[in-house]
C-alpha cells in the first residue's frame, strides 16, 4: 500500500474525533448520495441492510479504522481478504471505485461543513481513498484472473438451469444448480459462496448464499432460507421451478474449512447457518478428522439436513452430532433443550480445548458461541466464523 507524506498522515488523523461522532452520518448521507445519482449500483446492495442502517454502520466503522490505522495500516491486512472476496463475488469492478469516492468526499464535506471538511482535509482523504481504492482494485483483478484460469473457471456472470429443488425444511429450500454450457464447474472451498444475479420486477438484484454440497460435484447447490419479508427468498422459493435459468458469479469468500488441519473440528451452528457447514462436513466426513457437528434450531421443524448429517455419522466412526432445540415440539428428539452455553459446549469439548471451532449462525447466536469459546481456553486463531452481512468483528465484541 502506498506510504503517505507525514501532513497527509497528521490531517487524515486529525478527522478521528468527528469519525468517531459523525461516522455513521456520514456513510449514511454517502449511501443515499450514490444510490440516488448512481441507481444502476443499487443490485450491489442489500435492501434490507440498507433499511436497518447496518451497512452504514458497517461502513462508518471501516472507515474510522482506516483513518486510525493510516501510519500503520498493516495492522488492517487481516480484514482485506474478506473485502476482496465480497467484492469479487459481487463482481465490484475499477469503474465503480472513482464513484465511491467522489460520493464519499461530497458526503464528508456536506455533513461536517466546509469550516471542518477543509480542502485540506478532503485533499488528505481522496489520496488516502485512491491508494486504498488502487489496492483494491489490483488484488481483484488478481482473483478474477486466478478464478477464471482454473478448470472450470470463469469471469462475470454465467448461466445456470434450477436442475432440482429440495425441501430440507419448513424455511429452507435447496436449489441445485447446472450449467447451461455443460462445460464443468469451477472448484470451490467448503464455506465459499455464491453470487446469485437475478432479475425481480424489472430490477437486476445480487444476493450471496452459501455453497452447501461438498465440491466437485456436477452442481453447485445453495440453501435458503424464506425470511419474513425477503424479497429475493421467497422469490427464490415461490416464483423459481425447475428448468428455469438465472445467472451466477463464481465462488467466493475467505472463510474456509482448512482441510490440511488435523486437530478434532467442531461445527456449531444455528438455524440457517448450518448451510456451509454441511459443505465442510461433506467434504471432511471421509478424512477421519475427529469431527463434532453441534446444530441449534428453535424445533424439528426448522432443522434442516438432520437426515443427512444423521446419516454421515452412521457412516463416518469420525463423525458425531449433537442437536439442541429452544422450543421443541411434541415429537421431537434433539439431544438438549435450551440455548447453547459455556456448560453445555464444554462437555461436546475434548478437555485440552484443542480444536478448530467454526461457528455459523445469527449474530446472538454466534456472540455467545464464540464467547463460550474464548472462556473455555479456546485460542482466538482457532475460533472461526462468518457474519452474513456487513463485516463485523464478533470477537472482539
Amino acid at each position: 500500500m502506498s506510504q503517505f507524506s507525514p501532513e497527509t498522515i497528521a490531517l487524515i488523523q486529525a478527522t478521528v474525533p468527528v469519525l468517531k461522532a459523525r461516522g455513521e452520518d456520514i456513510t449514511r448521507h454517502f449511501y443515499g448520495l450514490m444510490l440516488s445519482e448512481h441507481p444502476e449500483l443499487k443490485a450491489f446492495f442489500n435492501e434490507a441492510h440498507q433499511a436497518e442502517g447496518t451497512q452504514a454502520r458497517a461502513l462508518a466503522g471501516t472507515v474510522l479504522a482506516y483513518a486510525s490505522h493510516i501510519d500503520r495500516l498493516e495492522a488492517l491486512a487481516g480484514a482485506l481478504p474478506r473485502i476482496i472476496q465480497k467484492h469479487v463475488a459481487l463482481g465490484v469492478q475499477p469503474e465503480h471505485y472513482p464513484i465511491v469516492g467522489q460520493c464519499l468526499l461530497r458526503a464528508i464535506r456536506e455533513v461536517l461543513g466546509a469550516e471542518i471538511a477543509t480542502d485540506a482535509i478532503l485533499d488528505a482523504w481522496g489520496k488516502a481513498y485512491g491508494a486504498l481504492a488502487q489496492l483494491l482494485i489490483d488484488a481483484e483483478e488478481q482473483a478474477y484472473a486466478a478464478t477464471a484460469a482454473q478448470p472450470g473457471g470463469w469471469r462475470g456472470q454465467r448461466q445456470v438451469r434450477i436442475a432440482r429443488k429440495a425441501r430440507e425444511s419448513e424455511l429452507i429450500t435447496s436449489f441445485y444448480l447446472e450449467p447451461v454450457d455443460g462445460r464443468p464447474l469451477a472448484p470451490f472451498v467448503p464455506g465459499q459462496y455464491l453470487t446469485l444475479v437475478l432479475h425481480i420486477d424489472g430490477r437486476m438484484v445480487r444476493r450471496n448464499y452459501s455453497l452447501s454440497d461438498a465440491p466437485g460435484k456436477p452442481w453447485y447447490r445453495v440453501s435458503i432460507k424464506r425470511e419474513d419479508g425477503g424479497r429475493v427468498s421467497n422469490w427464490m422459493h415461490d416464483q423459481v421451478q425447475v428448468g428455469d435459468t438465472i445467472e451466477i458469479q463464481p465462488p467466493a469468500g475467505a472463510f474456509t474449512l482448512d482441510a490440511q488441519a488435523r486437530r478434532p473440528l467442531v461445527l456449531v451452528t444455528g438455524g440457517v447457518g448450518i448451510t456451509p457447514a454441511m459443505a465442510m462436513l461433506e467434504s471432511a466426513a471421509p478424512s477421519g478428522r475427529p469431527i463434532r457437528f453441534i446444530h441449534a434450531a428453535r424445533h424439528g421443524g426448522v432443522h434442516a439436513f438432520r437426515e443427512r448429517v444423521d446419516a454421515l455419522a452412521a457412516a463416518h466412526d469420525n463423525v458425531d452430532a449433537f442437536y439442541i432445540y429452544d422450543a421443541p415440539r411434541d415429537g421431537d428428539a434433539p439431544h438438549a433443550v435450551g440455548l447453547i452455553g459455556d456448560e453445555l459446549l464444554a462437555r461436546q469439548l475434548p478437555a485440552d480445548r484443542d480444536v478448530d471451532l467454526y461457528c455459523l449462525g445469527p449474530k446472538p447466536f454466534m456472540r455467545a458461541v464464540l464467547r463460550s469459546g474464548r472462556a473455555l481456553g479456546i485460542p482466538d486463531d482457532q475460533l472461526r466464523y462468518e457474519f452474513f452481512g456487513p463485516a463485523e468483528d464478533l470477537l472482539g465484541a
